[in-house]
C-alpha cells in the first residue's frame, strides 16, 4: 500500500499551449475513490490535448541518395542512465540481422557506445567523429567512409572519445553550427539504409547537431519518475528544432526500458506515461535485466547472448513493427 500512495503523488499534466507542463508531486486532497474518478476524467482530457501537443505527422519518404533510402534516427534522452545506448545497438544489430545496410554514430564523448561494439580504448582512436566534424567547419575535405569502422555483427561505427567535449566549445563560434553533423553525414548516406545517432545525455550543441541531422527522434526513458519528467523539456527541444532547424523531424516514439514489472511504482509511472503521451510509446517495454547489461561487457548483442529472453524480444518488436514499416506504424504500438 505504501507504493501506492507514493504512486498517487505522481501526475502528469499536458497544457493547453502545445507543451508539457512539470511533473506534479503533489499531495492527494481527496480520497481513493474521487482520485480514481479524477484520473478517469483526466485521462479523456490527456488524450485530446495530446494530439495538440506532439504533432501526429504526416508519413513521408527517407531522403534517397544514388537510388537508396536512408532514414536517419537520433536515440536521444538528456537523462543518463536511461538505456539509450544499449537500445541503439541493440535496434542496429537488429536491422542488419534483417539485411540492413546500418551506421552507428557515437556523438557521446565518453564513448560508451564504441566501447560497447569492442573499441575499448576510444580514446586511442583517430579519425573520430570529432575529428571528422572538425573538418567540416574548417572546409576541409571529408572522404566518404573517412573514420568509419566495421563491426563483425556487419553494423557500421562512426566513434567518439573525449575530444567530443571540446568540439562542442568549437562549435559554438562555428557558422551553422547546428547542421555540422548533417553535413558530415551527408557523405556517406548513400551507402546505408539506416543511420543511427547515440546522443549524448544532455540537450546541448552536439545533441541539437544530432536532432537537425535526424529524419525522427527515439526516446528511450526509464519508468521512474526524475527520467519521466525530464520528457517535458527534450519534447519541447524536439518541438524547438523541427520548427526552426529540420521541418521533418517526427518523433517516432518513445520506449520504456528497464521497467522492473515487480513493483509498483514502475507499473504505475508506465501507466501514466502511456496516459500521457498516448499513443506515442511503444507497446514492448524492456524489462530490466541482467542480460542486457551484459551487452556492453561482451562486446556482443542481445540477440547473440540471449535471443528467446523478453528484453531481446521486445527490441524485435521494436523494429520489426515500426522501423521496417519504413516509418512509425501507431496502430502497431498501442497498448494493450
Amino acid at each position: 500500500m505504501e507504493g501506492v500512495r507514493l504512486f498517487e503523488k505522481f501526475d502528469f499534466r499536458i497544457s493547453r499551449h502545445s507543451e508539457i507542463e512539470s511533473l506534479d508531486v503533489r499531495k492527494s486532497k481527496s480520497n481513493k475513490t474521487e482520485m480514481s474518478n479524477t484520473d478517469g476524467v483526466r485521462k479523456k482530457t490527456d488524450r485530446e490535448k495530446n494530439n495538440c501537443l506532439v504533432e501526429e505527422l504526416e508519413p513521408r519518404d527517407s531522403f534517397f541518395v544514388g537510388g537508396v533510402s536512408v532514414k536517419t534516427i537520433a536515440l536521444a534522452n538528456q537523462k543518463g542512465g536511461v538505456g539509450k545506448t544499449t537500445t541503439a545497438a541493440s535496434l542496429a544489430s537488429g536491422l542488419s540481422r534483417q539485411g540492413k545496410k546500418v551506421l552507428l554514430v557515437d556523438a557521446d564523448a565518453q564513448g560508451n557506445l564504441t566501447q560497447m561494439l569492442g573499441w575499448a580504448q576510444p580514446d586511442e582512436l583517430s579519425p573520430t567523429l570529432a575529428d571528422l566534424m572538425g573538418k567540416i567547419i574548417t572546409d576541409q575535405l571529408v572522404s566518404p567512409g573517412e573514420g568509419i569502422l566495421h563491426h563483425d555483427s556487419g553494423v557500421d561505427l562512426l566513434p567518439a572519445n573525449i575530444e567530443l567535449s571540446a568540439l562542442e566549445v568549437t562549435l559554438v563560434n562555428a557558422m551553422s553550427r547546428e547542421t555540422v553533423m548533417r553535413q558530415l553525414l551527408s557523405t556517406v548516406q548513400d551507402r546505408y539504409d539506416y543511420a543511427l545517432i547515440d546522443c549524448m545525455p544532455s540537450l546541448g550543441m552536439m545533441t541539437l547537431n544530432a536532432l537537425s541531422a535526424a529524419d525522427s527522434v527515439i526516446i528511450p526513458v526509464q519508468a521512474h519518475y526524475l527520467p519521466a519528467k525530464g520528457l517535458e523539456q527534450l519534447l519541447r527541444t524536439v518541438a524547438r528544432v523541427k520548427r526552426q532547424l529540420n521541418p521533418k523531424l517526427e518523433i517516432d516514439g518513445i520506449v520504456l526500458t528497464m521497467v522492473d514489472g515487480r513493483t509498483t511504482l514502475a507499473k504505475g509511472i508506465s501507466e501514466q506515461i502511456r496516459q500521457a503521451y498516448a499513443g506515442r510509446v511503444f507497446a514492448s517495454e524492456i524489462p530490466r535485466s541482467i542480460r542486457a547489461a551484459e551487452v556492453s561487457v561482451e562486446n556482443k548483442s542481445i540477440y547473440d547472448l540471449d535471443r528467446n529472453g523478453k528484453a531481446a524480444q521486445a527490441y524485435i518488436n521494436i523494429y520489426y513493427r515500426s522501423m521496417l514499416g519504413g516509418f512509425f506504424l501507431w496502430s502497431a504500438i498501442q497498448p494493450k
